[in-house]
C-alpha cells in the first residue's frame, strides 16, 4: 500500500524543492502515518481527506498527482475543486477499481465471505498482509464511479501507465482519456512499466512530465 513516504512522493517533493515549487504530500486515513484503520475507509472518506488537506495546507491553483487508487481520488477531488485545479498527473490511475478490478475478480468463496462477514481478505503482491476489502468500500465505490459517464474536467491531464501492470490494465488509461472532456490529455505507455512505476527511469519520466506540465501552465 503506497503512502507519503514512498519513493515517488519523496522524489517529487525533492524535485519541486529544486524548482522552488511548493509541494504537499499526505496520507489518507488508515494509510501510512495517518491515524485510523484502512478497513474503515471508503473512497468518499479519502476524497474528503484529500480536500481537507489541500484546503488547509495549500494556497492557489494545484497540480494534483495521484497513483493507483490516488488517481481515482485525484479525479474526484478535481471535480469538486475544479477552479482550484490547474492540472492532473495520473500514475497507473485506477478509477472505479472497486467495481472493475475487485468486485468482478472475486471468486465465489470470496463473494460469499463478503456477503456473510461484510469483508474479505485479498492477497497483496506488495505486502505480507492481505488487503481487507469491505462491503462498505464496494458500495461507496459504486456511488463514485467515473468511467460510466463523461468526466467534466478541462484541465491538462497526463497519464503514465505501465504495459506490464498486473493490477491496472493499460486499457484503463485509454478509457479514462476518452471520458475526460479535456482536449489536452496525453498518455505515456511504458513498455516494461509495472504498477508501481517507481524505478529510476520511472522517476525521471514522472518528474519530466511534471516539468513540462508546470512550464506550460499560465504563470
Amino acid at each position: 500500500m503506497s503512502d507519503m513516504t514512498g519513493s515517488k512522493a519523496i522524489a517529487l517533493e525533492m524535485h519541486c524543492k529544486k524548482r522552488g515549487q511548493a509541494f504537499l504530500r499526505f496520507d489518507y486515513s488508515g494509510h501510512g502515518q495517518s491515524s485510523g484503520t484502512f478497513s474503515d475507509g471508503t473512497i468518499s472518506k479519502w476524497t474528503d481527506d484529500a480536500i481537507f488537506a489541500i484546503e488547509q495546507l495549500s494556497d492557489g491553483p494545484q497540480v494534483l498527482v495521484g497513483s493507483s487508487m490516488g488517481g481515482w481520488i485525484m479525479l474526484l477531488v478535481a471535480l469538486r475543486m475544479n477552479k482550484n485545479v490547474a492540472g492532473l498527473i495520473g500514475l497507473a490511475a485506477a478509477p472505479d477499481f472497486t467495481e472493475n478490478l475487485i468486485a468482478h475478480e472475486l471468486n465465489d468463496k470470496q463473494r460469499l465471505a463478503l456477503q456473510r462477514d461484510g469483508f474479505v481478505l485479498v492477497p497483496c503482491d506488495y505486502d505480507d498482509k492481505p488487503y481487507t476489502i469491505t462491503q462498505s468500500l464496494i458500495d461507496d465505490g459504486r456511488n463514485n464511479l467515473l468511467l460510466n459517464k463523461s468526466i467534466s474536467l478541462n484541465q491538462p491531464v497526463r497519464l503514465i501507465q505501465g504495459l506490464k501492470d498486473k493490477d491496472v490494465p493499460w486499457l484503463t488509461a485509454l478509457n479514462l482519456q476518452e471520458k475526460l472532456t479535456s482536449d489536452d490529455v496525453e498518455i505515456t505507455l511504458v513498455k516494461n512499466g509495472d504498477h508501481r512505476l517507481s524505478g529510476p527511469n520511472d522517476i525521471k519520466r514522472i518528474t519530466k512530465t511534471l516539468d513540462l506540465l508546470l512550464d506550460g501552465l499560465p504563470s
